[in-house]
C-alpha cells in the first residue's frame, strides 16, 4: 500500500477517490442548506438528525475530515511532485497551449477552498463541538426551538462574510470545473470523461452558484 501511495498514478487514483466522495457529500450539503430558503423547520429538523445521529457523528464525519485532509494534502503532494518533475523550462514550454487555466492553477484555488473551510468551520462546526463535547448540551435548542436556523442565517448579516463565501465558492467552480473530469481520467475512465464533460461543467457551476445564492438570499433577507 505505501509503493502505491508513492507512485504518481496511485497518488493521482487516490485523490480522485476523495474528490468522488468530496463531491457526493458537497450535493448532500447542498440540499440540506436549500431546504433553509423553502422550510426552515425541516431544515431544523434535518439538522438535528445530522448533528445527533451516532453513526453521521461518530462515524461518517471523522470520514469526511480524513477526506477533506487527505485530498489536500494529496493535492499539494502532486503539485510538489509535478514542478520538480517538469524538465522543460517555461520559457520552451508553452503551458497555456496543452493545459487550461483552471488545470495549471488547481493548487490556488485548493488554498482559496481551504480558507474557506478554515472560516466554515470557525462559523458552524467549532461552536457545534463546543456546544455537544464541551458543553454536553445535544438538545439542538437555544430558547426551547431549535437553533440551527437562527445560527445560519445570523452568519450571513455580515456583507465582507458574504462575500467571503461568494468569492470562496466561485473558486470551488473553478477548481471543479477541471477536478470532475480529471477524477475520472485518473481512476481509467477517460472515455467516460468526455461523455460526462456536460455533466461535469453544470455540476461545476450548480453546485457553487447554489451555495452562493443561498447566502444571499439569507443576507438580502435580513
Amino acid at each position: 500500500m505505501s509503493g502505491f501511495f508513492k507512485s504518481s498514478v496511485g497518488r493521482k487514483v487516490a485523490m480522485a477517490i476523495s474528490a468522488f466522495f468530496l463531491m457526493i457529500f458537497l450535493l448532500q450539503h447542498l440540499f440540506i442548506n436549500t431546504l433553509s430558503v423553502f422550510n426552515p423547520d425541516l431544515f431544523n429538523e434535518v439538522s438535528h438528525f445530522m448533528g445527533t445521529n451516532p453513526l453521521v457523528q461518530f462515524a461518517l464525519q471523522p470520514v469526511l475530515i480524513f477526506g477533506v485532509v487527505f485530498h489536500f494534502v494529496m493535492g499539494f503532494i502532486l503539485e510538489i511532485k509535478n514542478n520538480k518533475a517538469r524538465q522543460v523550462s517555461y520559457a520552451k514550454n508553452n503551458g497555456a497551449a496543452n493545459s487550461t487555466w483552471m488545470s495549471r492553477n488547481m493548487i490556488w484555488s485548493g488554498f482559496v477552498i481551504l480558507a474557506f473551510i478554515a472560516l466554515h468551520f470557525i462559523d458552524f462546526w467549532f461552536p457545534e463541538i463546543n456546544t455537544k463535547f464541551i458543553k454536553g448540551d445535544w438538545s439542538g435548542l437555544d430558547d426551547g426551538e431549535f437553533r440551527y436556523y437562527e445560527h445560519l442565517k445570523h452568519k450571513f448579516v455580515n456583507p465582507l462574510r458574504v462575500g467571503a463565501y461568494a468569492v470562496a465558492f466561485v473558486f470551488l467552480g473553478l477548481h471543479l470545473a477541471h477536478g470532475f473530469t480529471s477524477a475520472f481520467q485518473s481512476v481509467g475512465a477517460a472515455s467516460l470523461r468526455k461523455k460526462l464533460g456536460n455533466v461535469g461543467t453544470a455540476y461545476a457551476i450548480i453546485i457553487p452558484l447554489g451555495f452562493i445564492l443561498i447566502a444571499f438570499f439569507h443576507y438580502f433577507k435580513h
